[in-house]
C-alpha cells in the first residue's frame, strides 16, 4: 500500500524535476529559438511514417524532452529513453517516474554492445536532438550502422542537429553574427547560458553529486564534430537506411530522416 508520506515524497521529486526540465528548456531556446519547431516537424514525421502509437527510443535523451513532447502528442506510444549523462538522467527520472510507458537506460553510445541494454530488439522511430554532435564522425558512423539494426523496416531515424556547410562561409559568418546577437540580448534580460545552468545544477543538493560525475565524464564541453548534412544523409545510406534527406532546417540546424 502507497502511504501518504510517499505520495508526498513522489510528488515533491516530480515538481523538482519538472522545473528543472522547465529550466533546462529555457536554457536550450536560448541557443536555439526555433526548437519546439523542430520538435513538432519530427512528430509529425513520427505520425506520417508509423502512427501514433509508436515505440520509440529517445537517443541521448537527456532530461526527456522528446519524451514528454512524444507522450504529450500520442499518449499511447511508448519510450525507451537512453544516455549517459548522470545529471540529465536524474532530471528524466523525477520527470517520468511512474510512468509505464517509459523505460530509461544508462549506457555509453560509443559503446558498440549498447543494443544489447534495450528492451527491445527493434523501434519504430528512434529521435535525437542537438546531442550527436558531441561524437567524432568515426563513432558516428559506427553508430549510425548500429540504428540501421534498431530502426524496423518502414520505420525512421531522425537527428536534429548542427550540420554547418562549409561551402558556404559568408552565409555562415552573417548567420553566426545575427544569432549571437539576438543571444546577447536574451542573456541581458536574464537568459541563462549553458556554462550558468551547469553552475546551477551543481549547487543543487540532489544534482550536486550527479553533476560532478557528469563533467568526470564528458569535460566542459564536446569533442565532437559537426559534419554537414550531405555527410549524414550519405553516411545513412551506405549504412543501410533506404532513403534519407533533410525535412526541416533552420540558418543553423538541421532535422534529418533517413527510412528504413
Amino acid at each position: 500500500m502507497t502511504t501518504d508520506a510517499t505520495n508526498a515524497t513522489d510528488t515533491g521529486n516530480r515538481a523538482w524535476a519538472l522545473r528543472y526540465q522547465q529550466s533546462w528548456d529555457r536554457q536550450q531556446e536560448w541557443y536555439m529559438p526555433d526548437r519546439e519547431e523542430r520538435f513538432r516537424v519530427m512528430l509529425d514525421m513520427v505520425e506520417a511514417f508509423v502512427g501514433t502509437e509508436p515505440r520509440v527510443l529517445d537517443l541521448a535523451c537527456g532530461t526527456g524532452s522528446i519524451t514528454a513532447r512524444l507522450l504529450d502528442r500520442f499518449p499511447d506510444a511508448t519510450s525507451t529513453g537512453i544516455d549517459l549523462d548522470p545529471a540529465l538522467l536524474a532530471i528524466a527520472r523525477g520527470t517520468f517516474e511512474g510512468d509505464e510507458r517509459v523505460v530509461l537506460v544508462e549506457a555509453d553510445l560509443k559503446d558498440p554492445h549498447w543494443p544489447a541494454l534495450l528492451p527491445y530488439d527493434t523501434y519504430d522511430a528512434v529521435l535525437t536532438a542537438t546531442a550527436l554532435h558531441w561524437l567524432r564522425t568515426d563513432a558516428l558512423d559506427g553508430l549510425y550502422g548500429r540504428l540501421a539494426g534498431l530502426v524496423r523496416h518502414g520505420g525512421v531515424f531522425m537527428n536534429a542537429d548542427h550540420m554547418p556547410d562549409d561551402t558556404t562561409p559568408r552565409i555562415n559568418v552573417a548567420e553566426r553574427i545575427q544569432r549571437h546577437a539576438r543571444m546577447g540580448r536574451a542573456q541581458s534580460e536574464g537568459a541563462l547560458d549553458w556554462a550558468e545552468w551547469w553552475a546551477r545544477a551543481a549547487e543543487d543538493p540532489v544534482l550536486a553529486a550527479p553533476t560532478a560525475r557528469r563533467f568526470e565524464i564528458y569535460g566542459a564541453h564536446a569533442d565532437g564534430e559537426m559534419p554537414s548534412a550531405a555527410w549524414h544523409a550519405s553516411t545513412l545510406r551506405e549504412k543501410g537506411f533506404a532513403e534519407a534527406r533533410a525535412v526541416w532546417c533552420s540558418p543553423s540546424d538541421t532535422l534529418m530522416l533517413a527510412l528504413r
